[in-house]
């Protein structure tokens, strides 16, 4: 039996809200991926040169410390990535979760919120994350996404 899971990291609960809709949507589990130290807003200041989320975006070695750990991944075929776009990619706590987990032969696909951009070279930087099986399949951007245009959206990838 194909199973699917959505994994999402959310700093301000917009990403999250979203990946409840895709859930739903999949008939998937959830999970969050936490970090291990809670973002503020002023680390959330994309402004601030010396904010965390502008220090961590511009090392491209930097994984920050996630809590929990997504149960029982083999029983996933298809694992749903959501995220907040960062300055053109995913944060590197996204790098974080595929590194601590085995996507081996799994298909994922990606949906992302962002204030206006797009997904950039989001998946060139996430595929060295993973084993070369692994099959990124789709992205898209659910910014004032309806349900309807997510259940097409999620149909066409599982």
């Amino acid at each position: 039996m194909k199973k699917t899971l959505v994994a999402y990291f959310s700093a301000s609960g917009v990403t999250g809200r979203a990946a409840e809709k895709v859930a739903k949507a999949a008939g998937a589990d959830l999970f969050e991926i936490k970090p291990e130290v809670a973002y503020t807003k002023a680390d959330l200041n994309w402004t601030d040169k010396k904010s965390r989320s502008t220090i961590e975006m511009n090392d491209p070695a930097s994984r920050p410390a996630i809590t929990g750990k997504a149960e029982a991944m083999s029983q996933y075929d298809t694992v749903i990535i959501g995220f907040p776009i960062w300055w053109y990619v995913a944060p590197t706590i996204i790098n974080t979760f595929l590194e601590n987990n085995d996507f081996s032969g799994k298909k994922i696909a990606l949906f992302a919120t962002s204030g206006g951009s797009g997904f950039g070279k989001t998946v060139e930087k996430l595929r060295p994350s993973v084993d070369a099986s692994a099959e990124f399949i789709s992205e898209k951007l659910l910014n004032r996404t309806s349900d309807a245009e997510i259940v097409e959206w999620i149909k066409s990838i599982i």
